[in-house]
């Protein structure tokens, strides 16, 4: 079987040497002391290794996977005469670049059976990577991650608001992620590489939160007994996270407002002005029109820090999400844990999918955190959740499977599109980015009524 380079270039090739040079895929054998016997075509165009370099070496030396070694699927094959199948990892090839690639091995034998190498066929999946990686760009941006129409209004404007150096108000209800929509904002923005500085302006009474954001100068008060530099010093041309503004005093309010007018301020015990060289972002999870009209948040303030505002819709209202953020909890406490959690069971998943989260994403976070503790490996169960969670909700039948939690998420994520677009059926299609006539077919197989009114026209009324 070996393909040598003279055969190649001046025999005639048998059938089977004629295959293995035309197939897509690389295709390789090894002797007993993974010496390379054979290697075909494809695999010197996916390596960038002329087969007359491969034959004779080892096959680590040829590849450079990331299968080599304790991973290599070949060896196991030769251990235990089992044939892996489209076992997934990467080589290098000779421009050093990480080629990935899925891989499937055999045992080879002789006339009498007995084993003489092994062979090792390896696809290059560099296009469906790309491809792969495309589509989730689309439901990703920096550290966040959706699919809910509602979140990906939200993610067109992010670079663009980034790309400002307008302060920004994000609005939502605790758990919604606010911080981590400030950080996409500062690692999209070309403050990147200067620091992100978070302050909880909730956590901290006035004196203290006033030495935090300004900073002090030895001798301000008794135990100051030398400089410290505030949130504001310490984000110098980055971006500082003002966490819960709504919950700072109007007494504070004016020195806040101060500095985002004039762009300086002066440390407690300070003589003269310091430059406030930042962006601030602020959050809330207030009504700050209500607090304005209340009169326990500035107005002025209001509208300097409300240039550009966000509200981030709470998880209630982006249910379609939960198996995508559940998923990538499930990659965090993974590596976090050491673990080998592969997902969640349909059952949970229709749990999950059902309950409301009035804590929002950290709530969901909560939970399965929760279910990492109980669930040693394999697939997070009912049994695994945090039992006021199970508790409240209904437990789905036995029978409730993976294309229930499917249908279950496309009913609410359909409700909710025709809802928002006031059941105008063909702008909630576009808003789900299909077909009218797809948006009628999910309707009818889900048993979905269709609205009296289609939201295009009034219905007249009777005298």
């Amino acid at each position: 079987m070996n393909i040598s380079k003279k055969t190649k270039l001046n025999s005639v090739l048998t059938p089977t040497e004629a295959i293995l040079e035309s197939i897509s895929d690389g295709v390789f054998t090894v002797d007993g002391e993974w010496r390379v016997t054979s290697f075909n075509r494809a695999a010197e165009k996916i390596t960038g290794t002329p087969r007359s370099e491969a034959i004779g070496r080892f096959c680590s030396e040829v590849f450079r996977s990331s299968m080599c070694e304790a991973e290599c699927a070949l060896r196991r094959t030769l251990q235990t005469g089992k044939a892996v199948i489209g076992q997934s990892g990467y080589i290098i090839d000779t421009d050093g670049g990480r080629v990935p690639v899925s891989v499937s091995t055999a045992v080879l034998r002789d006339g009498q059976g007995k084993v003489i190498g092994g062979a090792e066929t390896f696809r290059d999946l560099s296009e469906v990577e790309a491809l792969r990686q495309e589509l989730e760009s689309r439901f990703h941006i920096g550290e966040l991650a959706s699919r809910s129409p509602l979140m990906q209004k939200i993610f067109d404007v992010l670079p663009a608001i980034a790309a400002s150096p307008s302060t920004v108000l994000i609005l939502g209800e605790t758990g919604t992620g606010k911080e981590l929509v400030a950080k996409t904002i500062h690692t999209l923005s070309h403050r990147s590489n200067a620091p992100f500085i978070a302050v909880n302006c909730g956590a901290l009474p006035d004196p203290l939160l006033e030495s935090e954001l300004f900073g002090y100068k030895a001798g301000a008060f008794t135990g100051a007994t030398k400089d410290k530099p505030g949130r504001f010093a310490l984000a110098k041309n980055g971006t500082l996270f003002l966490d819960e503004i709504g919950e700072v005093s109007p007494a504070l309010q004016v020195r806040l407002l101060r500095v985002l007018q004039e762009r300086t301020y002066e440390p407690l015990g300070g003589t003269r002005s310091e430059t406030a060289s930042v962006r601030v972002i602020a959050a809330t999870n207030k009504d700050l029109v209500d607090q304005v009209r209340n009169h326990v948040f500035r107005e002025d303030l209001y509208y300097r820090i409300n240039v550009v505002r966000i509200e981030l819709p709470p998880l209630r209202r982006r249910k379609e999400d939960i198996p995508l953020i559940v998923s990538q909890f499930i990659t965090r406490f993974n590596r976090l844990q050491k673990k080998s959690i592969q997902g969640v069971s349909a059952e949970a998943l229709s749990l999950l999918m059902a309950h409301d989260w009035p804590g929002n994403i950290r709530e969901l976070e909560n939970a399965i955190e929760h279910a990492f503790i109980l669930c040693g490996n394999g697939v997070i169960d009912i049994r695994h959740l945090p039992e006021d969670l199970t508790a409240r909700s209904t437990v789905p039948s036995a029978d409730f499977d993976i294309h229930a939690s499917r249908d279950l998420m496309e009913t609410q994520t359909i409700q909710r599109a025709l809802e928002q677009a006031g059941f105008n059926r063909l702008a909630a299609a576009k808003a789900l980015g299909i077909h009218k006539s797809t948006l009628f077919r999910k309707m009818k197989r889900l048993g979905l009524d269709f609205p009296s009114a289609d939201g295009r026209t009034r219905q007249s009324t009777r005298t």
